[in-house]
């Protein structure tokens, strides 16, 4: 089954062609960065509008690049949330014209779950047999959560941020240093050469307690950066002269290192209270060095399997989206065509209970 897979969530603007679930045959984005950069920031309105301007080409582009023709196409798989709802729209509504126009079915998917199916992706990815239940670490510019899979499609949140996503705070911390913008890769290029115990910065709800929050969380399994980003910007307010040079290389180096640290410690939490057979990191935050050498070890002292994208899959992109289309229309749970856009959606179950 050859299903094409549409995702407008935010800045990237993508389509992509998969055979049966893993097969990418085409993965065409136009990343807007560069529009971006000059704001520090993603604005809506001009994501949108690349959005608009972009995406009948990249369709195009996807399906040269398959080989394939309108045609050929069994289904369409379109992000309908989260996201900022001015970008969820435009795919959206290309998706859904294109599927009735086409006659073959239209299935939205959640931008969370192509995430966390994309490390079952492409040519090197390991097969979902005996992977469950399945731990993961959803990081990006806008989520911070551990997810528990009992199998494809089935989810529980047992631990999320009760503020910043670790992607965001990556963001405001290139602006605290005048870095630029994204953030995340700009602090690791920075952080390259640089002390990582330099400067001690907290690591946010350092104290495991008793007691829950937010939807019902074990607090010992949430995260928090608002207090690390504080830091950081008294530590900068305090020195003398602007960081710059090895200074500046510390400091984000020790940044680095708090977030990855967070991180990876709620994860160990995790591990210790639900008995997995693997576990994984996925969003664009998964791509940070420090943190997958860090994950790495953790699944070399416990023995435990760590499936991690590739790159070109941790960003944004459409082929994991058309991945999770297609297991829902094989497993019979492609519930009813989504009406409309839902920016702040969460994630749930698509596989009946």
């Amino acid at each position: 089954m050859n299903v094409l897979g549409i995702e407008t969530s935010c800045d990237e603007t993508a389509a992509a062609v998969v055979c049966d679930g893993v097969d990418i045959r085409s993965n065409a984005i136009y990343s807007q960065i560069a529009k971006h950069r000059p704001y520090g920031g993603v604005v809506p309105e001009i994501a949108s509008r690349n959005h608009v301007a972009k995406l009948p080409g990249i369709i195009e582009e996807a399906l040269t690049e398959a080989s394939m023709g309108y045609e050929d196409i069994d289904a369409i798989g379109v992000t309908y949330g989260p996201g900022l709802a001015s970008s969820l729209v435009v795919g959206f509504s290309a998706a859904k014209a294109l599927a009735e126009r086409l006659s073959v079915p239209l299935v939205g998917v959640n931008h969370h779950a192509g995430h966390l199916h994309s490390v079952f992706m492409g040519e090197d990815a390991p097969s979902m047999e005996g992977m469950f239940p399945l731990l993961a670490l959803m990081v990006s510019g806008g989520d911070s959560s551990l997810v528990l899979m009992r199998d494809v499609g089935r989810y529980e949140i047992v631990g999320s941020t009760i503020d910043d996503a670790a992607g965001e705070a990556l963001d405001k911390a290139a602006a605290v240093l005048q870095l630029g913008y994204p953030g995340g890769p700009i602090i690791q290029k920075t952080a390259e050469g640089g002390d990582a115990h330099a400067v001690r910065f907290p690591r946010g709800l350092e104290q495991p307690g008793r007691g829950r929050w937010l939807y019902a969380y074990d607090r010992n399994l949430c995260f928090s950066f608002s207090g690390l980003k504080t830091s950081l910007l008294t530590h900068v307010q305090k020195q003398e002269e602007p960081l710059e040079g090895i200074a500046l290389q510390h400091v984000a180096a020790s940044f680095q290192e708090a977030v990855a640290d967070a991180l990876v410690k709620r994860t160990l939490r995790a591990l210790d209270t639900f008995e997995v057979k693997s576990f994984t990191c996925a969003g664009g935050v998964s791509l940070n060095r420090v943190l997958r050498e860090k994950l790495t070890k953790v699944s070399e002292e416990r023995g435990l399997p760590l499936l991690l994208s590739p790159p070109r899959l941790c960003t944004d992109n459409a082929a994991m989206i058309a991945g999770v289309a297609y297991e829902q229309i094989r497993r019979k749970e492609a519930v009813a065509e989504p009406v409309d856009v839902s920016p702040s959606l969460r994630l749930a179950d698509w596989e009946a209970a």
